[in-house]
């Protein structure tokens, strides 16, 4: 399984809504959850092998938000 996080701007409930269709179209995405009490919104997406980074922040700022990868 392959985890990434993120530190993303998206920073409530609707903003976590308006990005939940554009994860839920990369396909091996199975979890994903965004901290916003956390001061760097950190987004953690879990997923299939093969689930590459750059394809959840293309899908993030697809929905128009950022997202930075988070060294591990």
């Amino acid at each position: 399984m392959a985890t990434f996080q993120f530190k993303t701007n998206i920073n409530c409930g609707s903003c976590v809504r308006a990005v939940q269709g554009f994860l839920a179209d990369v396909p091996q995405i199975e979890k994903w959850e965004v901290d916003t009490n956390h001061p760097d919104k950190i987004l953690t997406v879990e997923g299939s092998e093969g689930l590459q980074a750059q394809a959840i922040i293309e899908a993030v700022e697809e929905a128009g938000y950022e997202a930075q990868l988070l060294d591990k």
